[in-house]
């Protein structure tokens, strides 16, 4: 049987385990008063895996290749140097 929550006018809140199917109590049991009204709480969800966060979205090239655009051309170095072009014109300076 689940357990219901509900709360009187007055502030009163009490528990109740009934069916479903069953009739929800009508009057409080601390003060007498009605109606009540059956308390609800939000559900805990966890989002686990890719796909939730903002970190997951507005990847250039995933969506440059599904618009058919082309992704943005990358400069070329001369083979053997692994330094960035901006770094090397940081150093000529």
């Amino acid at each position: 049987m689940p357990l219901y929550e509900y709360k009187c006018p007055d502030g009163h809140v009490f528990e109740v385990f009934h069916g479903i199917n069953e009739p929800s109590p009508e009057v409080c049991p601390v003060c007498g008063k009605g109606p009540l009204a059956r308390v609800l709480h939000p559900v805990a969800v966890h989002f686990k895996g890719s796909g939730f966060y903002s970190t997951d979205y507005g990847r250039g090239g995933r969506k440059a290749a599904r618009d058919g655009d082309k992704p943005s051309e990358k400069t070329e170095s001369a083979p053997g140097d692994s330094k960035a072009p901006e770094k090397k014109a940081a150093e000529a300076s």
